[in-house]
């Protein structure tokens, strides 16, 4: 009788899981079979030529949690699409061994392996499943403004306060990388406290002067963004932008308030990343609240169009 039930179950989660999971992954592969190609490289430094459907499902399970609305999952393979995109036809232009990485550099990305060692094996199924089927509904959908691709950017968390300027972190003029509301319910998500003493500060941002206790005076606000955030600090008597700064120092974001005392300095920075574009959890928010896909993608990126890939072509 214990056999039995043992059988038993090991039928109902093949019914259950992998049955689904594998008439969705012929689906999914005939789909891709004439997909546009993307070349990857890869850890080892090998450079591996994927469909870019199929490349698109890492990046999701890499760039969004999969328990996510699929709505929100939706907007995210179409803003990485055409990040994809974009690089494609940069590279058409030059000599580039490869398109992308795997890395935040480009996009990050998961293979196979490595998503079923984050999700579990059991998750990993119904995951990757949940993912194939978001790619393929918003399958060769991209975004496009005045005749291209866009420069379809995202974040994890805004915080407390609107989306960047793309202008105002990079110097760098997009219309529909401007202030919009981050979408999100929970401003106070991504809530983050560091503090450092003169040694480890001076040690952090490289200054070869002699360590002395601190004063109120040596961390001054110079200037805000659109959004409210710091744009510029004097730190120690030396001028930053605080994206700089932030990478120096290994902030969170942009969006920092300080506490001084002689023997430390404390900084909390709110949200979760450069702030420009879509924010993921602002997504995941509005699709809760019956946004779809295209809608939050109108929010992030105002003024844009959804188009097929290789419209241009």
């Amino acid at each position: 009788m214990k056999k039995e039930w043992v059988w038993l179950i090991a039928l109902s989660l093949c019914i259950i899981f992998i049955i689904p999971w594998s008439v969705v992954r012929w689906q999914t592969e005939q789909e891709l079979e004439n997909d546009v190609q993307i070349r990857v490289l890869m850890p080892n430094g090998g450079v591996e030529t994927l469909s870019l459907e199929d490349y698109l499902i890492g990046v999701v399970a890499a760039e969004m949690p999969a328990e996510f609305e699929v709505e929100a999952l939706k907007a995210q393979a179409i803003a990485a699409r055409t990040y994809a995109a974009k690089k494609l036809s940069q590279n058409k232009l030059i000599d580039a061994n490869y398109d992308v990485d795997t890395t935040v550099l480009t996009q990050v990305w998961l293979s196979d392996t490595q998503m079923k060692n984050h999700w579990g094996w059991l998750n990993y199924w119904r995951y990757r499943s949940k993912l194939e089927k978001v790619v393929v509904a918003t399958r060769a959908l991209v975004l496009v403004s005045k005749g291209e691709y866009i420069d379809a950017l995202y974040h994890s968390s805004s915080g407390r306060k609107p989306t960047e300027r793309s202008e105002e972190v990079w110097n760098s003029s997009r219309d529909y990388l401007q202030n919009v509301s981050s979408g999100e319910e929970d401003p106070q998500r991504y809530v983050k406290t560091v503090t450092w003493t003169p040694q480890e500060l001076y040690k952090k941002l490289g200054i070869k002067d002699l360590p002395r206790a601190f004063t109120s005076g040596d961390f001054q606000t110079i200037g805000r963004t659109s959004a409210g955030r710091v744009k510029s600090v004097r730190v120690l008597g030396r001028v930053y932008q605080t994206t700089q700064l932030r990478t120096l120092m290994g902030l969170s974001s942009t969006d920092l308030e300080w506490v001084v005392q002689p023997d430390r300095l404390t900084i909390t920075t709110y949200g979760n990343g450069h702030a420009v574009g879509m924010s993921q959890w602002g997504a995941n928010d509005l699709a809760k609240n019956n946004s779809n896909a295209e809608e939050i993608l109108a929010h992030y990126y105002p003024g844009t169009k959804l188009m097929k890939l290789g419209y241009m072509q």
